[in-house]
């Protein structure tokens, strides 16, 4: 098998070909799937192995002094072969990882062999694709946790030991300093404890995402906002607790603390930072300074680790291996959330390259994995599904502006296009339009009639290629949207395509293939909920949110004429397919973020669905698409509460948002407005004056992600994870 390992004395990382564990009694042997690296303990020993051998013995003066001893005891030479023996040594790394079960040793009976467990230790969750594990470091993966996110359990029970020793409790206000991976996931098991928390760190990108998952305020340490934040939020009383996640070696971190903590507040120590505590600053506070020690209690005892004996609970509550567990337990409910925390996966045979762009500054990271080659009969249900999120690379080129008044072309004049796009087009001012596309004639010259097109063709190529065309929409059946895109694109027009986008992930590849190849992003998908007048309106009236929100969507799409061509799935997708975009666009503009994953279940026949999307926050949205309902019911009702706060749709006729003040909008005399004709103003006015696009193209390929993972949800029965490539 191999293995990641190093060399102290002259710092080499290698991946090494070695003998396979022996699965000995009382632990399992685990193929790995995926292992973490930990950015700040791995790196630190990386570096350490860089130095010189004097750069070595002033980072660790603890193993100088055992030196010392050892000259003192066993004289010089005996005392230099015995270190550089030691140093010219291969040692291993890593030690949070999780993986499938592959022997069971005896003694074993909790689990088999197939199943997924977490796994903790650096003797035994090494880089490698086999480790042997003992019982006590070790624990099942709870059902639909991914196998990515299971892979944080050892750092997730290190930041939560150092919660615990905090003893934190509700309404309590909290100073993470340091937000590297520890004090990410101090920060969000802090916020689900009902504290609140202030986050310090000079890197502004880790202080924005410590805000997206739960901090109320996060800055630099040598700025003022970081003590008026205190100051706000404790009445300039101080923080009860302190949390030092930094490294280093400033001793700015414990002066801060002294500085913003209250009165006989307490400060852990969790990372590895310089601790010259100024006395006088921790005297005059009486502040409590305590240690957090590694994963919890169990660490470094070998009866507890190597020989499985656990701790009574009645005396140690939460141990090494109940931390781990309560961590994942956490993560299989959304109370944390560490996919926005993954900033890279790497295949295992690129571990030394991964390392050395981390140490060299060149991958910039908070977590980073190693994702492990699957073997041939390997179990399946050992990974969740995952569908991609695509990568929008694109190197933009200059976006054309129209000159006078912007002409657009139709491909497609159906229903929709000519009951809710083109009766807002035919009398806008600076529109003109110019052509219509159909398969047959006679359409085509309806259209022109009624709406006053200048030409009508059935020739696409005559289109694409008249270079007076600014923006072309696509209002055709769904088979062939992607592909008309992707044409309209690579002949440089901006492109308005009603729903959806595509109908595979091969599809939408294909699509953001000709943005690349044309450097023409001018692209807009028909989710006109957004643009809603009364919706937008609700939103802002329900103002801006702290904690994580909770969604529901519920949208009576009622049976179909059985001559409908949404009914024909062979080619033109689910009725979901081709409609849940709207409603995945909403909850995402409402949530302000991307799904990270879908959850779908369905009634016989998948025509009534049930969609859960989880977000980066914690938040949720739960879409009920339906069939079955009474004609009478409202078409889309939808509740929004986070916060305290409620907001309430009623089928675009009326909202409401409760607060500590009622506002309800008054009802709509006449037909709802879902907002088609502020969504065609916004996308005419970024034509003409070649500003941006009215929705983020990013946005648009998540969504369109989102909505083809429901189909792979349904066909595997369990959530599937939304991976954006990088």
């Amino acid at each position: 098998m191999k293995q990641v390992v190093q060399n102290y004395k002259s710092g080499e990382l290698a991946v090494l070909d070695v003998p396979v564990p022996e699965c000995k009694p009382g632990g399992v042997l685990v193929r790995s799937a995926y292992s973490l690296i930990s950015t700040g303990t791995e790196l630190m020993k990386v570096s350490e192995a860089g130095m010189s051998m004097l750069g070595k013995a002033r980072s660790r003066p603890d193993q100088v002094a055992k030196v010392m001893q050892s000259v003192a005891t066993n004289g010089v030479p005996a005392t230099y072969r015995k270190v550089m023996g030691k140093l010219d040594s291969y040692t291993p790394l890593g030690y949070s990882l999780c993986g499938v079960v592959e022997q069971v040793g005896a003694g074993i009976d909790e689990v088999k062999v197939g199943d997924l467990v977490a796994c903790a230790g650096n003797e035994h969750a090494l880089h490698a694709e086999l480790n042997w594990v003992p019982k006590n470091l070790y624990v099942p993966v709870p059902d639909g946790l991914a196998p990515r996110h299971a892979a944080f359990g050892t750092v997730g029970s290190i930041a939560m030991q150092g919660v615990r020793q905090g003893g934190p409790q509700l309404g309590e206000v909290a100073l993470v300093i340091g937000l590297g991976l520890i004090g990410q996931l101090v920060v969000q098991l802090l916020a689900a404890s009902g504290v609140r928390v202030v986050g310090v760190d000079p890197d502004p990108v880790r202080c924005e995402l410590a805000g997206r998952l739960g901090a109320a305020a996060c800055g630099d340490p040598a700025s003022a906002a970081v003590e008026a934040a205190v100051a706000e939020l404790t009445g300039g009383l101080g923080v009860d607790q302190v949390y030092l996640a930094a490294g280093g070696g400033s001793n700015q971190p414990v002066e801060l603390a002294a500085r913003l903590c209250r009165d006989r507040g307490r400060v852990v120590d969790i990372g590895k930072c310089r601790l010259d505590l100024p006395w006088n600053a921790y005297y005059e506070k009486e502040l409590d300074v305590r240690f957090s020690r590694s994963y919890g209690p169990g660490r470094y005892d070998p009866e507890y680790e190597l020989q499985g004996r656990d701790y009574p609970i009645g005396y140690v509550r939460w141990t090494e291996r109940r931390n781990l567990a309560c961590f994942l337990d956490l993560l299989a409910r959304g109370s944390v959330d560490v996919e926005p925390l993954i900033s890279h996966v790497a295949d295992f045979d690129d571990a030394v390259e991964t390392y050395q762009r981390l140490k060299d500054g060149d991958l910039k990271a908070v977590a980073v994995l190693f994702r492990y080659p699957r073997q041939e009969g390997e179990a399946a249900k050992s990974a969740a599904p995952v569908v991609a999120v695509p990568a929008v690379n694109v190197r933009r080129s200059p976006a054309r502006v129209a000159n006078t008044s912007v002409r657009l072309a139709f491909v497609g004049a159906g229903n929709y296009a000519t009951s809710m796009l083109l009766p807002h087009l035919a009398q806008r001012d600076g529109v003109e339009l110019s052509t219509v596309v159909t398969t047959t004639a006679l359409s085509a010259a309806n259209a022109q009639r009624k709406f006053g097109f200048a030409e009508a063709t059935t020739d696409l190529d005559a289109v694409l290629g008249d270079t007076s065309i600014d923006a072309v929409f696509v209002v055709t059946r769904h088979s062939s949207h992607a592909e008309l895109t992707r044409r309209a694109l690579l002949a440089g027009k901006a492109v308005f395509v009603e729903k959806p986008l595509a109908l595979t992930e091969e599809e939408l590849a294909g699509v953001l293939a000709a943005v690349e190849e044309s450097g023409n992003d001018r692209l807009q998908v028909g989710f006109n909920r957004r643009f809603a007048p009364l919706l937008r309106e609700a939103r802002t009236r329900f103002g801006a949110r702290t904690g994580p929100a909770h969604l529901r969507y519920l949208v009576n799409a009622g049976r179909l004429d059985h001559t409908s061509w949404y009914l024909q799935q062979g080619t033109e997708g689910s009725r979901f397919a081709g409609e849940g975009g709207h409603f995945i666009d909403t909850a995402s503009w409402l949530l302000d973020a991307d799904p990270v994953s879908v959850y779908a279940v369905a009634s016989p026949g998948n025509e009534d669905l049930q969609v859960v999307l989880r977000y980066p926050d914690g938040s949720t949205a739960a879409i009920s698409y339906v069939t079955s309902g009474p004609a009478g019911f409202p078409k889309e009702t939808l509740d929004l509460v986070a916060d305290g706060k409620a907001l309430r749709l009623d089928d675009f006729v009326r909202a409401t948002v409760y607060d500590r003040k009622r506002w309800v909008s008054s009802r709509l005399p006449k037909a709802r407005d879902k907002g088609q004709n502020a969504e065609l103003a916004a996308f005419v006015r970024a034509v003409r004056t070649g500003g941006p696009m009215p929705v983020p193209l990013e946005s648009l390929v998540a969504t369109t992600a989102a909505t083809l993972a429901v189909r792979t949800g349904l066909a595997g029965g369990v959530p599937v994870a939304l991976e954006r490539a990088r």
